[in-house]
């Protein structure tokens, strides 16, 4: 295993030691990232750190910008200009960034925004959390509109995900979100980070490249006529009914003869598949589904579980969130109960087998 120092001589093949910020930095300059932008705030500061040094070795655009503002605008910039761009913050600067992405969203321009949460509200602190599930999932800003949101497991899933997040951004022309957390951003974990082929940009014939030999473009969310504003959400939600049907990602693990399932995302998925083991090693049937894309949910993966399992225990680093999408994906055909903690605390293995334990159908 190699050091990070190392990355640049390492075969495609070799593992190297990577903190979960530098792995999605290393994939998104492999996946054709032009141009990044972003401002310091823990802990996602690695990310920008490795950025500011791999991006000008390899000839391509960094700019530390004065604002999480600055930094949303120049990504729209780039990105109405074709090129691959992306930022990064944390909850709060996230929170900053949402006017510019949902003016993204409503002028159809794909990036990729990475947001490693912390504990909030407010300022909280810079312990690991999931208390962004809903603002990641809903549409942050104003209007009417979605992002796809994927959420990994583990520092060689955030630097696949990141690969997928560029691919899905252009596919749809839509921000996509990466979302971690404060213990995925700096854990250090040896990851294999390899584009399965060559970035290859598809064409992009709405760019502002300049008008000379071409009739001229726009790219805007602004539609004054009458009907014209209700006709481009119907053309945006049409790309978010395509994004439902074909994007929705999930992992079950021991869920084929399980009586309590839980549903968690991120690290929490990782420390709750420790957990599944354990108990089952107990005699319980305790299985694990995990989402990976948090939106589009996989509504027909909890449905069909719902059809066959008796209990969900939704587990969360938060007070609630992502269990909302759970009783609605169960239909009232479970009982569904949360167990989570907020403010920036992590959940222990210990914690989460009591609550299963004392969930487990009698």
């Amino acid at each position: 295993m190699k050091p990070i120092s190392a990355v640049n001589n390492a075969s495609p093949a070799e593992p190297v030691l990577y903190c979960g910020n530098e792995a999605i930095g290393e994939a998104a300059i492999q996946a054709g990232c032009r141009a990044y932008f972003g401002y310091p705030i823990t802990p996602q500061n690695e990310l920008t750190a490795y950025m500011a040094r791999r991006m000008g070795e390899e000839g391509r655009v960094f700019i530390q910008s004065e604002s999480e503002l600055a930094a949303i605008s120049m990504v729209f910039g780039a990105s109405a200009a074709g090129a691959r761009a992306m930022t990064s913050s944390s909850s709060p600067g996230i929170s900053l960034k949402q006017e510019g992405i949902s003016y993204m969203a409503g002028c159809e321009l794909p990036a990729v925004i990475v947001n490693m949460s912390r504990g909030g509200p407010g300022l909280g602190n810079i312990g690991p959390a999931q208390a962004d599930y809903f603002q990641s999932t809903r549409g942050g800003g104003h209007g009417d509109y979605r992002t796809p949101v994927l959420a990994g497991a583990s520092v060689q899933e955030l630097a696949d995900l990141t690969f997928l997040a560029f691919d899905l951004a252009d596919r749809y022309r839509t921000p996509v979100l990466l979302l971690g957390d404060g213990i995925l951003g700096q854990m250090m974990e040896p990851a294999v980070i390899s584009h399965p082929e060559p970035a290859v940009l598809p064409e992009k014939d709405w760019t502002l490249t300049g008008a000379r030999g071409r009739p001229p473009r726009t790219v805007k969310s602004l539609f004054l006529g009458p009907g014209e504003l209700e006709a481009h959400n119907r053309k945006l939600q049409e790309i978010y009914r395509t994004i439902a049907e074909n994007e929705v990602r999930w992992e079950s693990f021991r869920t084929e003869d399980a009586d309590l399932v839980l549903v968690a995302y991120g690290i929490t998925a990782r420390i709750c598949r420790e957990t599944v083991s354990r108990l089952r090693k107990e005699g319980l049937a305790v299985g694990l589904l995990r989402p990976i894309t948090l939106w589009p949910f996989p509504e027909e993966a909890v449905a069909g579980l719902s059809r066959k399992v008796k209990k969900f225990l939704s587990v969360e680093m938060n007070f609630g969130q992502m269990v909302e999408d759970v009783r609605l994906a169960v239909n009232g055909r479970r009982p569904v109960e949360f167990f989570g903690h907020g403010g920036g605390e992590i959940l222990t293995g210990e914690e989460i087998m009591k609550a299963a334990r004392e969930q487990i159908p009698r």
